[in-house]
């Protein structure tokens, strides 16, 4: 049966992926005073990042709506779609009214949304995942059921430079801003099972804080022979970096490294690294 996979824009693909032509990606805009940017194929990251940093205040997102989810149905098929966590965007919630409005109009193909809870590489991995299993011509199902077990194991962990825009879009909480505006430190933070942000450690430097995130992924047994993805902001010598340390001391059976586009720029900012397995 044909499929399509349909993917929020806060979804930083592995370049193979845009190129697949069952994909599409539905873009989040961005507010920045009086511009708007589009996350689509036209996203400058360099435009935003100089944005970001001449405008006084955080940058604000919007999710897509419902309609623009539903262009992307097919009519007949399988239809997978892959969202920002439901925890942090409303585009977990444009997407689901869209499938209903979709079985509304008497729809006939499947669709089923996913709930990253995570972001940015974490939707990646599950963005792979489908592509794998739809490969392989596994019922819809099956598909879902094992993607679903896939989300509520998978890890997902950040360090970044700045944390401004998380904190004044109230996405931390207000001891973590306190932690890192008093201290000047350096967050290693994570994804709760329910796709939140929690604090998981801290570090002077980012580096320090960087080989702290390493090493806890070492200590994870669970991840030899799995994939983990990479994503960083503006910063790619420092995601090789990272790449490096884990190499010597983990024991994935494949690394990728992507660019993130710009809702996860937003929330990365320049130099931040996102890590999903």
């Amino acid at each position: 049966m044909t499929y399509r996979l349909i993917c929020d824009s806060c979804t930083d693909l592995p370049l193979e992926l845009t190129a697949d032509p069952h994909v599409r990606k539905v873009p989040l805009s961005i507010q920045i005073g009086p511009d708007t940017i589009v996350d689509d194929a036209g996203f400058c990251q360099k435009e935003l990042l100089d944005k970001m940093k001449s405008w006084p205040d955080a940058p604000k997102t919007a999710c897509p709506s419902p309609s623009i989810y539903l262009e992307q149905f097919l009519e007949e098929g399988d239809n997978y779609v892959v969202t920002l966590t439901g925890q942090l965007s409303g585009s977990y919630n444009a997407a689901m009214q869209a499938r209903a409005i979709y079985r509304e109009e008497g729809g006939k193909g499947n669709v089923h949304v996913f709930n990253s809870r995570s972001a940015s590489s974490g939707q990646a991995q599950i963005a792979l995942l489908v592509r794998e299993l739809t490969a392989r011509c596994i019922p819809f199902a099956q598909v879902v059921e094992q993607v679903e077990a896939y989300i509520a194991q998978m890890k997902t962990l950040f360090v970044l430079e700045n944390l401004d825009n998380l904190r004044k879009n109230g996405r931390l909480t207000k001891m973590q801003a306190l932690v890192t505006g008093a201290l000047r430190v350096k967050l290693l933070c994570g994804a709760t099972p329910e796709g939140e942000i929690e604090k998981l450690g801290q570090g002077l430097s980012v580096r320090q804080t960087l080989a702290r995130m390493v090493s806890r992924m070492a200590d994870d047994v669970g991840h030899a022979g799995r994939r983990l993805i990479i994503a960083h902001c503006n910063c790619r010598e420092r995601a090789e970096y990272v790449r490096d340390l884990i190499q010597k001391r983990c024991r994935f059976g494949e690394i990728l490294i992507v660019a993130t586009g710009g809702i996860s720029t937003v929330y990365a900012e320049d130099g931040g690294i996102i890590a999903a397995y």
